[in-house]
């Protein structure tokens, strides 16, 4: 038996003042007091009955002070909260995941089911055994431990207090491996997850997570499964008309009944389109708009339930797309002379476009190339490479961003990588080519488009700067009569000048956002939809942020 509480010596002193108080106070009750009567015999009579009884009566009072002390013994050993020592070094150690994911905020259970799993919580702090440590971790797209293993009931709730649901997903199976590691070598370990069970199974990259034999509790929160979602929502420009887009959305009814809603889409926040729509229990409803036209920068997809229908998570009612921002984009040509480039070159209203005669560009541009977005060399290709992006249609000779081997006739687009953007909406399978050359690009390089004989469309990076390599004159094809032909272009153009693929939509909640950043700079400002601004971290010319 040891004390948890005060200890021995502690005890003692405390039994032995109060003790003393109670025996001092006892005597001062026995002391007798005295009165003047008018007839003493009469009380002496009285007094000699009383003496038969004094025996019986002096054990009665030393009875009733014996269990005074006894009361006050056990009220002081309360104080030391004595426990086995075996129960006392085997005490539990819980780790407490707490789902903090976005459909946290469904009001299904009010306030929130985050404030209701916070109440659980508060239940369990307020359950722990002396000897028990808890550690408390919020669970959403990372988890974060909001302070140490402790068993401070009055730390643990001041740490709860700090969770807040955010707009992401929960990564279970990271969770589960940090509270595996946590609980690795102690005795009495135990996870409690405490959720709405919205949460995918516990697998990653490294395959399911094993708790062993390590205890795992739910406890679950929320009731309601009512919800309708927008759950895709994706926006791009047309290549050829950048002043229009197309809007392509999804609409989820992920509950048990059918619910009525009215959809709204808003560009720059003006109403676009308004719908009203059923979707029944379990339906994904995609939703289509092309050729839309009026907006410069931000769309907006909105639901509101209709009538009788419910909704208890507002969190998936409102979804951002952005624009890609048009600007302009400094092109320099330099060509003796291709109708076909030029007239390619001219489908695109946010291109200016300047055209040089090869002496021109060695005489006076050479110099100042990174003056211009995209270098594009016809069928001409400088010493010295450009320290500019830059596009080289049928280059030759030394100064060519890849090695050009032996003539190719009749090559043809045998292989194309469909993933790359410079070829994205073209069709090149079936052009006609008289000859061309193969190229040999580097180990870094990106092989887009190749014939059976080699490569003959290649992108990669010299110096810091992209470039495409174009192994075949043009006008040795039919490519110039197809739409191909100014798409390649102008993808490629793309390529260089616009920021990546991904970002002609907005980003997935719950993915780590890597936004292309222009400037070398540490960290920048990301201002969300809502007009809030936050610090993120820049790696490698990215923002991430999660």
């Amino acid at each position: 038996m040891i004390f948890a509480g005060l200890t021995a010596t502690q005890l003692f002193a405390i039994f032995g003042v109060a003790a003393a108080a109670m025996i001092a106070l006892y005597i001062l009750k026995l002391r007798r007091r005295t009165f003047a009567v008018p007839f003493a015999p009469l009380w002496m009579r009285i007094l000699k009955d009383k003496d038969a009884t004094s025996l019986f009566s002096k054990l009665k009072r030393l009875l009733s002070l014996l269990v005074q002390l006894a009361i006050l013994a056990l009220l002081v050993l309360a104080l030391g909260d004595p426990r086995a020592r075996a129960a006392l070094i085997k005490g539990r150690t819980l780790v407490v995941l707490v789902d903090a994911s976005a459909s946290m905020q469904a009001t299904d259970v009010l306030p929130t089911r985050a404030d209701k799993a916070k109440d659980e919580v508060k239940t369990l702090i307020r359950g722990l055994g002396g000897a028990d440590r808890m550690l408390i971790a919020q669970m959403d797209a990372t988890t974060t431990p909001l302070g140490p293993m402790s068993g401070d009931t009055a730390e643990l709730e001041r740490e709860l207090a700090e969770i807040r649901p955010t707009d992401t997903r929960a990564d279970f199976a990271r969770a589960l491996r940090f509270a595996t590691d946590t609980l690795r070598g102690v005795e009495n370990p135990e996870i409690v997850v405490v959720s709405d069970g919205g949460l995918a199974p516990a697998v990653d990259s490294s395959g399911p997570v094993h708790v062993g034999d390590i205890k795992v509790s739910y406890v679950a929160v929320g009731e309601g499964k009512r919800n309708v979602g927008v759950t895709q929502f994706s926006v791009r420009r047309y290549p050829l008309d950048k002043s229009r887009y197309e809007v392509m959305l999804e609409v989820t009814n992920t509950g048990p009944e059918t619910e009525d809603i009215e959809l709204s889409l808003l560009g720059d926040g003006q109403v676009v389109d308004l719908t009203k729509l059923r979707l029944k229990p379990g339906e994904r409803l995609p939703r289509f708009y092309p050729n839309l036209s009026g907006a410069s920068r931000t769309l907006e997809a909105k639901l509101r339930p209709l009538g009788t229908s419910i909704d208890v998570l507002p969190a998936d009612d409102h979804a951002f797309a952005l624009l890609p921002e048009r600007r302009r984009a400094k092109i320099l040509v330099v060509t003796a002379g291709n109708t076909y480039l030029e007239a390619a070159l001219l489908l695109d209203e946010y291109l200016d476009v300047e055209l040089v005669s090869p002496k021109q560009y060695l005489a006076t541009y050479a110099a100042k190339a990174k003056a211009y977005d995209v270098l594009l060399f016809d069928a001409i290709t400088p010493a010295e490479m450009p320290r500019a992006n830059a596009i080289y249609i049928d280059p030759r000779g030394p100064g060519s961003p890849v090695k050009v081997g032996d003539e190719i006739v009749q090559p043809g687009f045998d292989k194309i990588d469909r993933k790359h953007p410079i070829v994205r909406f073209t069709a090149l399978d079936d052009v006609n080519i008289a000859r061309g050359h193969k190229l040999t690009p580097e180990i870094s390089d990106r092989i887009v488009g190749a014939s059976s004989e080699g490569p003959i469309l290649v992108t990669g990076t010299r110096g810091g700067y992209k470039f495409v390599a174009i192994g075949f004159d043009p006008r040795d094809s039919d490519l110039p009569l197809r739409i191909a032909w100014p798409l390649l272009l102008l993808n490629s153009i793309n390529f260089f000048t616009e920021e990546d693929s991904s970002y002609l939509s907005s980003f997935r909640t719950g993915d780590v956002w890597r936004v292309p950043v222009a400037t070398d700079v540490r960290d920048a400002a990301l201002t969300g939809p809502y007009g809030i601004a936050d610090l993120v971290p820049v790696h490698e010319g990215r923002a991430v942020y999660q």
